[in-house]
């Protein structure tokens, strides 16, 4: 579906082009079209259907995706939403993650807004993240891509076995 309206009016933008990838996103979500991205400050673009799509460095998609192209992050914010985590129970609640890539990840986060680090000045040591309002904002769109990927858990087993691994029945 393509929908093309003028948008002469905006300053620095000749046109302005919007195309509704989806109805809606989920069976839950919203049901407001996505798919138009703003590109820059002065408009909005994306292309129709018989054009390819071109992801501008600055677009939301490749903001979201830079953001979970990390194989822990999302993990590692899934599993602070049940409240505030000592490192060592993170450790436990995400098996396979190295001490040294949970600290990368958890400083990322940190960094970014996303979760918040509490040191408390006792013997021995005492550290605890919990998620910021920020960090909360990504629960739901994780637990969306999880549920997508325990409904097609069958799919995903079949391109593991592509990829000469073997197929894991775990749900998330």
């Amino acid at each position: 579906m393509s929908d093309a309206s003028d948008a002469s009016h905006m300053p620095g933008a000749s046109q302005r082009v919007t195309r509704t990838i989806g109805s809606k996103y989920s069976d839950e979500g919203p049901k407001s079209p996505v798919g138009t991205f703003q590109l820059n400050s002065h408009h909005l673009v994306t292309m129709g259907k018989s054009e390819p799509f071109v992801f501008e460095e600055t677009c939301v998609p490749r903001r979201v995706l830079e953001l979970f192209s990390v194989k822990w992050t999302s993990m590692v914010l899934y599993a602070l939403q049940c409240g505030t985590t000592r490192t060592g129970e993170l450790q436990r609640r995400l098996p396979g993650i190295s001490k040294k890539m949970l600290t990368q990840t958890l400083r990322e986060l940190e960094r970014d807004g996303l979760i918040h680090r509490e040191v408390y000045a006792v013997v021995p040591p005492k550290v605890e993240y919990s998620l910021t309002p920020l960090g909360e904002l990504f629960i739901e769109p994780i637990e969306m891509l999880y549920r997508w990927g325990n409904q097609h858990a069958d799919v995903l087993a079949q391109l593991s076995l592509r990829r000469g691994k073997p197929p894991q029945n775990d749900e998330a």
